[in-house]
């Protein structure tokens, strides 16, 4: 589900005139890569192609072409001390006023951009999850909370999030699609267990983790052996979630590093080479 800063079709339809500043050429550092781009407008700008004196002049450059009869074509800012930017390398940019066809372009690209987000499912709406839920709406991933207590579900005051009420949330580990992460975060020890084991029988997931403490993860380390006869697995489970370097159990600050933990494995198994991912195929019981 798409959050308000994704809504560019929203940008589009209030603003009559628009410039589309891209990134057609990165070498050396520079704050973007090649194909980066942002949208200009006299008010305000969607976007970004890095920040700093870089994107202040371009959107300078655009916003003066906005305002004369000819359009800003390409400039190229070299990253030195004559802008005050440090970075070194030398970046190409390509302005163009956005027309129809454009803006069409722009909003496929956004639609299938949104559409490939990692998926993130927390199971668990108590503290931690709306806290998880809520560090994670500010990156691109997909977010689904899930929980089998209406009320813990509505509850929650994240924007941008899908929720899913439901008596079995195994079954929700059993659909998720390749390249899912789970974070497992319930009420209950026992539908922990059960749903991590779930989630650690999938080996195309890019990330399973479950709050505990030492005591819990060796407890489901001797049940995972016991009722699910596949101890192996057991390796790839992070627990606790946000690792234990940080002494600090606020809700909020295990979200925080949990959230770096997630995004970490989400993009890491996202730009691997599609002949290297699997297809998904579950591990025999």
């Amino acid at each position: 589900m798409p959050t308000n800063r994704d809504d560019i079709r929203d940008f589009l339809n209030r603003r009559k005139q628009v410039v589309l500043v891209e990134v057609k050429a990165a070498d050396g550092s520079t704050p973007r890569e090649a194909g980066a781009w942002m949208l200009v407008a006299e008010d305000c700008i969607f976007g970004t192609i890095g920040g700093g004196q870089l994107e202040f002049m371009a959107i300078d450059h655009a916003r003066r072409s906005l305002n004369s009869s000819t359009d800003a074509r390409e400039m190229t800012i070299p990253l030195g001390p004559e802008i005050g930017q440090c970075c070194g390398g030398r970046v190409g940019l390509r302005f163009k006023r956005v027309d129809r066809g454009v803006a069409m372009t722009l909003i496929e690209k956004v639609d299938l951009e949104i559409a490939r987000r990692p998926h993130v499912y927390i199971f668990g709406a108590g503290h931690v999850g709306d806290a998880l839920a809520m560090a994670l709406s500010l990156v691109p991933v997909r977010i689904i909370l899930v929980d089998t207590r209406e009320h813990e579900l509505s509850a929650t005051q994240v924007p941008g999030i899908e929720t899913c009420l439901t008596a079995m949330p195994e079954a929700v580990v059993r659909d998720a699609p390749t390249g899912s992460a789970f974070v497992v975060l319930t009420h209950d020890h026992a539908l922990d267990f059960l749903i991590t084991a779930e989630a650690l029988g999938r080996d195309d997931a890019s990330y399973v983790g479950m709050i505990g403490s030492k005591t819990k993860r060796a407890t489901f380390r001797n049940w995972l052996t016991r009722e699910v006869g596949r101890p192996e697995t057991f390796d790839r489970l992070v627990c606790p979630v946000g690792g234990t370097a940080v002494k600090d159990k606020r809700p909020c600050v295990i979200a925080a590093l949990a959230a770096a933990e997630i995004m970490t494995a989400a993009l890491n198994h996202r730009s691997k080479p599609v002949a290297a991912i699997k297809e998904r195929k579950r591990i025999p019981a």
